[in-house]
């Protein structure tokens, strides 16, 4: 009998969101690259970091102190910082890459400032703002967005609106549905995304089918990802797994636009599966 490869990330992730313990999950995406990782030893970094904040801020600090206090010790001790150089370098996407490398891309800078943060007793979620990935951080009644990305720098409604100028040509709007906290599930699961997307313009197909695994396991019924998985499973020769999850597609998405190209890949898959048996 196999074990599981997923079993570490299974226990953490795939549970009630108010039962995730995000920083725990997200080091586990890290495990297929790195399987000696010690997670608890990270946990511990994150702790520690936690601590000096807690010590610069002071036992009667208010929200703005700790804030202060946790943009000091981040980006102003510990030198974090948005990988500019590599931006797409898997190991931006890795939470213990972070840690000992001291950079990273939106997302992953963005969970170590809130798991900081909610060790130092700040209400802090996470915002999917359109193309950038930062924080709302709850301080004395007030609703604070902060770019860890960029040394924890405070944003304003006129500047979240100058990048989205920035990032989409006028194409889009400032609406404050962008400011929305998402849910713990929801970052794993772009973080996972950020993955895929780099693997598969990698063509690493093993590493690429590994992370659809895991976010087929957050999302059994993501359609997208299921036909991917097919696709990739066909690449690998896997044909009977790529046919199961052609199928499992056209039940998710039966008026998908490709979905007469899916039905004839599986036509084209039975008569595999007839010659491999």
């Amino acid at each position: 009998m196999t074990s599981d490869p997923y079993s570490e990330f299974r226990q953490a992730a795939d549970r009630p969101e108010e039962q995730i313990d995000l920083g725990r999950a997200a080091l586990t995406l890290a495990l297929p690259e790195y399987p000696a990782l010690d997670i608890a030893a990270y946990l511990g970094r994150i702790n520690d970091l936690a601590l000096e904040v807690a010590e610069r801020a002071g036992a009667d600090a208010d929200g703005f102190r700790s804030i202060a206090a946790l943009n000091f010790v981040l980006f102003a001790r510990h030198g974090f910082r948005g990988n500019r150089d590599d931006y797409y370098d898997p190991k931006n996407s890795f939470l213990n890459q972070v840690v000992e490398r001291k950079t990273g891309i939106p997302i992953t800078l963005s969970v170590l400032y809130m798991e900081v943060a909610a060790r130092v007793g700040l209400t802090v979620d996470g915002v999917g703002f359109p193309g950038h990935f930062m924080v709302q951080v709850q301080a004395d009644g007030n609703e604070i967005v902060i770019d860890p990305f960029n040394s924890g720098d405070i944003k304003t409604e006129e500047e979240l609106t100058a990048m989205l100028r920035q990032m989409y040509g006028g194409k889009l709007g400032f609406r404050s549905e962008f400011l929305a906290p998402v849910t713990k599930r929801q970052i794993l699961t772009r973080m996972l995304t950020n993955l895929k997307a780099i693997y598969a313009k990698a063509n690493d197909m093993a590493k690429t089918l590994a992370v659809l695994d895991r976010l087929l396991i957050l999302d059994p019924g993501s359609a997208v990802d299921t036909r991917d998985r097919g696709v990739i499973y066909t690449r690998l020769e896997c044909y009977g797994q790529a046919k199961d999850d052609f199928e499992r597609y056209l039940q998710l998405a039966p008026d998908a636009d490709d979905a007469a190209v899916i039905r004839e890949q599986l036509v084209d898959l039975a008569k595999r599966v007839v010659l491999i048996h």
